[in-house]
């Protein structure tokens, strides 16, 4: 499941909402004030931040306006959580670059319930609903690839690079993105690192007949091409 960053000053709160998250299988952090919150992001880039608007030293709202000034973190998804409810307050919430909006007191359901549809909507990677790319599934629960009966046996790294081009097919991604992506942007190791495993890739992906899924833009990187139906349809 996804890196989650609960930026919370209320001890109590952040306890409640991590404790729901990590039952849900999520890696979370917890950070009670913008400067920490900060450190944690640049340290390694979550997957979705629930940032509360009141907090010592820098309020939510101007910390999301920093974050979407930052092509780094630019499309980091952001649920604003706070106790301010007026309308102007949520219009200033969702111009400040906050995904979604909840205000205290507030339903842990509904609050994992938006989670899972901003995750879903940005971030289909970090769920665990099966995907399928022509006659290939993956199955994150299971951590399993199959080949209509047959499995396809992959390696971890390979399976999580597999698992993020099959979330957003026909996307080209550079070498770069794929290493902040795949391996998180606190990994530093060389760009060729991911045509290594990319090779891997289309290796083990061979034996099914679907190795050319994943294609080389060359210049640009790698993405997962549409699948050819009349080949498929031929096998």
């Amino acid at each position: 499941m996804g890196r989650i960053l609960i930026v919370e000053d209320e001890p109590a709160i952040a306890e409640l909402i991590a404790l729901n998250l990590r039952y849900e299988g999520h890696d979370v952090r917890v950070a009670g004030t913008a400067d920490a919150a900060v450190r944690q992001v640049t340290e390694q880039l979550p997957e979705l931040v629930i940032l509360d608007w009141m907090l010592p030293g820098e309020s939510g709202v101007s910390l999301a306006r920093r974050w979407r000034s930052d092509a780094r973190t630019r499309e980091l998804p952001i649920i604003m959580l706070t106790a301010r409810s007026e309308e102007r307050d949520l219009i200033q919430g969702l111009d400040a670059g906050a995904d979604d909006y909840l205000t205290k007191p507030f339903s842990t359901g509904e609050l994992l319930a938006r989670i899972r549809a901003v995750l879903r909507r940005k971030l289909p990677e970090a769920l665990d609903t099966p995907i399928e790319a022509g006659p290939i599934r993956l199955d994150p629960a299971t951590r399993r690839v199959w080949h209509g009966q047959e499995e396809v046996a992959l390696g971890p790294t390979e399976f999580r690079l597999l698992r993020f081009l099959m979330s957003h097919p026909e996307r080209v991604h550079s070498r770069n993105q794929l290493l902040d992506r795949v391996w998180g942007d606190h990994v530093f190791i060389e760009e060729r690192t991911v045509d290594v495993h990319i090779k891997r890739l289309r290796a083990s992906l061979a034996p099914a007949g679907c190795a050319d899924l994943i294609e080389t833009v060359r210049g640009a990187g790698y993405r997962l091409a549409r699948p050819n139906l009349s080949s498929q349809a031929a096998q």
